[in-house]
């Protein structure tokens, strides 16, 4: 699975994206979203609030309890404010 970061996301975690093997057990974005937080620094300060953390599967935003079941990409951005 592709993970995209944007934003501060991107910063935090020190990389635009990367492929990852899902791990057996990781069944929604919220599922995803903790496990990337265990990984390493980066991605726990990327991930440190993950209710202002925002979601897209396969380029259409998601809510964090959304499945991951066929989904070939996942991007993370911080909110978007207009302007």
């Amino acid at each position: 699975m592709r993970i995209r970061y944007f934003a501060w996301v991107r910063e935090r975690v020190g990389s635009p994206e990367e492929t990852i093997e899902l791990p057996e057990g990781i069944a929604s974005v919220r599922d995803l979203i903790a496990w990337l937080a265990g990984r390493d620094e980066g991605h726990a300060a990327a991930f440190a609030e993950p209710d202002v953390i925002r979601a897209a599967i396969d380029l259409e935003h998601v809510d964090h309890d959304t499945p991951l079941a066929g989904a070939r990409e996942v991007a993370f951005f911080p909110p978007m404010t207009g302007g």
